[in-house]
């Protein structure tokens, strides 16, 4: 049960792109900020399109609400791309924070030889803690932070006054989501506005995933029988029954159980979950090239069905 329904680019963010682009000449290290449970979701397409040889810092933060074993297998992942590091971090240990510069350091050493500053420039996908981030590497409040995507609408440089100077951008998504699996994880983590998302549709699918990859956590949270149902519609009416969404009628309201389902996921309380697997990313790619294929077939089949039309019309 999969569709590209979830797209979400406010105007400004077009700005924010142009301005990243312009900058990148300048800049020495790249500070990727990712959501450790969407290693792959969470990455802006733009950055390796970009970055040219750049060195790339990849961040997986909010470690403390993803798979332990899945995030160690995501930094494996990562830093088989030449000029990557990565690190996992949870913003509530400000000295795991602190690493972030240690290692633009060493991916930069020939700025501090020369007595330069490193420039660095932070970036990431709304909603991920990157402005939690910033100020914590600042000692002081000087970026916007809050729960809700789309905070940051501005560049600005911050002297770190320790030799590393950060540019912070706007978080940014992409006009198009791809992958259509990545549009929901994107959702059911909080990147996407909630009044941008359809709560049923992402907690449909993001409940057919946790039955499969983490089915002792629905059942230890919601105290659900087993075996569980097959079916997601079932499941979250199971869910739903359990917490006593029930609508006149004795119908389970699915929009609330939904609701609880997302916010449990999104607060930690159904335990340390990772959504996605870089094995899983191979084949949805296959996936989504085969798809793009496809419509480009039908595209050029429907333009040249309507030139023949047009060439009979006019005989």
């Amino acid at each position: 049960m999969v569709n590209n329904t979830i797209q979400w680019f406010p105007g400004h963010m077009h700005k924010a792109r142009k301005e990243i682009e312009e900058s990148i000449p300048k800049v020495d290290v790249i500070i990727e900020v990712l959501d450790a449970r969407i290693p792959f979701s969470s990455e802006n397409p733009l950055i390796s399109s970009i970055r040219g040889e750049k060195p790339v810092v990849k961040v997986l933060n909010k470690r403390d609400l993803a798979d332990p074993v899945m995030t160690q297998h995501w930094i494996e992942h990562l830093e088989k791309e030449q000029g990557v590091k990565a690190i996992a971090i949870t913003t509530e240990q400000q000295q795991e924070v602190h690493q972030i510069m240690e290692l633009c350091r060493k991916l930069a050493p020939n700025r501090e030889v020369m007595g330069k500053n490193i420039r660095t420039m932070i970036m990431g996908i709304p909603n991920v803690g990157k402005s939690t981030i910033i100020n914590t590497l600042a000692g002081r409040t000087v970026a916007v932070t809050g729960n809700q995507p789309a905070v940051t609408r501005q560049q600005q440089r911050i002297n770190l006054q320790n030799g590393i100077v950060l540019s912070d951008t706007p978080g940014i998504l992409w006009p198009k989501v791809e992958n259509p699996h990545s549009g929901f994880r994107l959702a059911a983590t909080g990147a996407v506005k909630d009044t941008a998302m359809d709560y049923q549709d992402v907690a449909f699918y993001t409940v057919e995933y946790l039955a499969e990859a983490y089915a002792d956590n629905l059942i230890s949270r919601y105290q659900l029988d087993t075996p569980l149902p097959e079916n997601e519609i079932e499941l979250l009416e199971a869910i739903g029954a359990k917490r006593g969404c029930k609508r006149a009628g004795g119908f389970v309201d699915l929009h609330k159980a939904s609701e609880i389902l997302i916010n449990d996921l999104r607060s930690g309380k159904l335990g340390d979950i990772t959504l996605e697997k870089p094995e899983m990313i191979t084949q949805e790619l296959i996936d989504v090239a085969i798809e793009a294929e496809r419509k480009a077939e039908e595209k050029a089949k429907n333009k040249e069905m309507r030139r023949k039309r047009y060439l009979k019309n006019k005989r």
